[in-house]
């Protein structure tokens, strides 16, 4: 715990990736933990499957019920989340990039302009046939009335959240920031996330490739302990916390940047 109080109060520009980790504590069930979703119910996985949204009725109808009771809509940000809003505060904060799409930090005070939500958002609805965007209250509301399976009210295409699925690519122009925001970082921060969903989970060597230190905070091990400079185990509502507080130090240790990836 020493040496990540260290890195984060000897950095000034932080670039910070959460997971699902990050809202556990927030009542939020993470998927491939002990207790996770897909864990405790593989059948589960399906329901983030585009291949299997797209072909099966049934999943589409799963899916809108798990929806209707996702604990987003009930939780609350948690001590993980505010100590990221106290970070910001404090003038180095880079950006926030996270997989998350419970809209926990934003609702938790971090400014939306500095979240870049790599896997999009829970709370609209994505047409897949026109693109048409909606607030995921009308489509639950459509569901509580007795629509099973909602179509678009625009073209009449499957409508799903705005959430990136199994088998979708991620919005280009959102992973183009998050890979601006890990080469202008002396410190990339991993918390909360196992670093095995792809292209996220390439974050973290990219930062490190471009001289910036890595510290990672998770409950389980991740594919990039040995790469990082410290690794933290305890749980992200503590942790964080007594992280960002740690007092601010003058910075050591490699710093470079490749530049935009626009240009390699």
């Amino acid at each position: 715990m020493r040496e990540a109080m260290q890195l984060i109060g000897g950095s000034r520009r932080i670039t910070v990736l959460t997971g699902a980790g990050v809202s556990t504590a927030s009542g939020i069930p993470d998927f491939r933990g002990p207790n996770g979703v897909w864990t405790k119910d593989p059948e589960a996985q399906r329901l983030s499957s585009l291949q299997d949204y797209l072909a099966d009725p049934e999943v589409r109808q799963r899916a809108w019920r798990s929806r209707a009771v996702h604990p987003a809509w009930t939780a609350e940000p948690n001590p993980a989340h505010t100590a990221l809003v106290d970070l910001e505060r404090s003038g180095r904060l880079r950006a926030l990039l996270t997989q998350n799409i419970d809209g926990l930090h934003q609702r938790a005070g971090s400014d939306p302009e500095l979240v870049v939500e790599l896997h999009g958002s829970l709370i609209e609805t994505e047409c897949l046939s026109c693109g048409n965007r909606a607030p995921m209250a009308e489509a639950l509301a459509r569901v509580a009335a007795g629509e099973a399976d909602p179509p678009c009210h625009v073209c009449g295409g499957i409508i799903k959240s705005a959430t990136i699925s199994f088998g979708q690519e991620l919005d280009q122009d959102v992973l183009r920031r998050a890979q601006r925001a890990t080469l202008d970082c002396d410190l990339f921060l991993a918390a909360g996330t196992s670093l095995t969903v792809y292209p996220a989970a390439a974050l973290p060597e990219l930062a490190v490739r471009a001289g910036a230190r890595l510290l990672i905070c998770n409950a389980e091990p991740t594919p990039f302990d040995e790469l990082a400079d410290a690794v933290v185990r305890e749980p992200l509502s503590e942790s964080l916390p007594a992280l960002v507080a740690a007092e601010t130090i003058e910075p050591k240790g490699r710093l470079s940047t490749w530049g935009d990836p626009s240009t390699w």
